[in-house]
């Protein structure tokens, strides 16, 4: 799919910590690009990227999720996929999908936590919050975590990063 015409990624490098290079642009747009792919996400589509640091996202976590701690990823998604707004399902939606703020911080904690590379991390919150802005929603149930989660891995491993791999 030509996704170049159809793709617009707006990035913000709001820290300092980690230096924010072409390369990690393009992968976080290949992590999109993947993900809408895997979704047959045919239409337009816009999302801003912004990278922060754990201070930045902690204050982001506790204003919007009551949670007065650093995460990794946040997303925000700017339609209600409950059927309880009159926007139109994002299937249909062309434009403007929401913001994913990634920490870049975090995400470097995790990568050595987890024992693989940064730039794996970097994809796998990039796939997560995209799903997260598709409608997905992992905390929902069990099963939804668990749909979440098969996305995530068979996303990555077509990209060529799996667990085992990069």
């Amino acid at each position: 799919m030509n996704r170049k015409m159809k793709l617009k990624i707006y990035y913000e490098n709001a820290q300092t910590a980690i230096p924010v290079t072409y390369h990690l642009k393009m992968l976080i747009r290949a992590a999109i690009e993947a993900t809408l792919d895997y979704e047959q996400y045919g239409n337009r589509a816009e999302v801003s990227v912004t990278f922060t640091d754990n201070e930045e996202i902690r204050k982001l976590n506790r204003r919007f999720r009551g949670i007065d701690r650093a995460t990794d990823v946040l997303s925000f998604p700017l339609f209600d996929y409950e059927g309880n707004s009159d926007e139109p399902p994002v299937d249909e939606f062309s434009g403007m999908l929401g913001d994913i703020v990634l920490s870049l911080e975090q995400a470097k904690k995790q990568a050595e936590e987890y024992g693989h590379s940064f730039e794996r991390e970097a994809a796998f919150l990039s796939v997560h919050s995209m799903l997260h802005l598709l409608g997905y929603d992992h905390e929902t149930s069990e099963e939804d975590d668990a749909d979440m989660r098969r996305r995530q891995t068979e996303i990555l491993n077509a990209m060529g990063l799996s667990a085992g791999g990069n």
